[in-house]
């Protein structure tokens, strides 16, 4: 690691102690902190100069319902097929079933001071994606933070103006979670006669999607024909 990095490291377990979690890997630092500190850390991050992170490079949500799963493995026959997202779908659950850790928000840091970049994490509940807004803190959040939440449901305590930035205002559901039907929930089109847009059922048939996979047992075996290729 280099020496801005150890730094970086030692002043984060300095600072936020136990409320913080730090990990190194391929020399980037990623920290883990609960929602509830959001503001304080991020406004400590921005302001001290053990960290001077003056710049939000981009913020981001993630969605971790199938994260794991095996299903995406094409070394070998899959048994189920590429069919996430057409028949596996996934209810949002409150209380004692719901994953505290399906979502999360990943704010991207540059500290141009001090020449090192952080990225920082935070998972949110999934019944209850909800967490501070950091528009007060990084202004250019404003818009990231609109994404996230257009994209993904994830909601922004505080936030000026958190509307849909990419969907229309009529969108239903969040495009970017992992059950969110390929298909969509609705169709839309503008009708001439009643000189407005008008929403339809979906009449688009549901089907798996098998992408092109060039498996180990096939490296070997040019297609015929093919042979080898050469440059003229």
């Amino acid at each position: 690691m280099s020496d801005a990095v150890d730094k970086l490291v030692a002043c984060l377990q300095d600072r936020f102690g136990s409320a913080i979690s730090v990990d190194v890997a391929f020399s980037e630092v990623t920290a883990e902190i609960a929602a509830k500190d959001v503001l304080e850390t991020c406004t400590a991050l921005r302001d001290e100069t053990d960290f001077a992170f003056a710049q939000l490079s981009d913020l981001c949500a993630v969605d971790y319902l199938t994260f794991g799963q095996a299903e995406w493995e094409t070394t070998g026959a899959t048994g189920t097929g590429f069919s996430r997202g057409v028949d596996d779908h996934h209810e949002v659950v409150s209380g004692a079933g719901a994953s505290e850790r399906r979502f999360a928000v990943v704010y991207h840091l540059l500290s141009i001071t001090n020449n090192v970049r952080l990225r920082l994490k935070v998972y949110l509940d999934e019944a209850e994606p909800i967490v501070d807004s950091v528009v007060s803190i990084w202004t250019g959040a404003d818009w990231f933070e609109r994404e996230a939440f257009d994209l993904y449901g994830v909601m922004f305590a505080g936030h000026p103006d958190l509307r849909r930035l990419l969907t229309d205002y009529g969108f239903i559901g969040h495009p970017f979670r992992k059950d969110f039907p390929l298909i969509g929930n609705v169709e839309m089109r503008y009708d001439a006669e009643k000189r407005r847009v008008v929403y339809e059922p979906v009449s688009i048939t549901p089907r798996t999607l098998v992408p092109k996979v060039i498996r180990e047992d096939q490296l070997d075996h040019p297609l015929v024909g093919q042979g080898d290729r050469h440059n003229a």
